[in-house]
């Protein structure tokens, strides 16, 4: 974490908006939206999902792009 102590929301979301990945800043949002448990996406949804998903070859379990929409 870089030194960083993960607190509270503010923190984080500044920490994370700090954050640079070949000179680019995240955008970043706040949702506050709760959802409810137990809901799945549908094969043909998830197969839209998982098109925009580009997964590292050496790390694909923890290293994936998400193309934007």
């Amino acid at each position: 974490m870089g030194g960083a102590k993960l607190v509270d929301v503010e923190v984080m979301v500044s920490w994370a908006s700090s954050m640079t990945w070949k000179g680019l800043y995240p955008i970043l949002s706040l949702s506050k939206t709760v959802y409810q448990k137990g809901i799945s996406l549908t094969k043909k949804a998830m197969k839209q999902v998982e098109f925009r998903l580009e997964r590292n070859p050496l790390l694909p379990k923890w290293h994936i792009f998400i193309q934007p929409l």
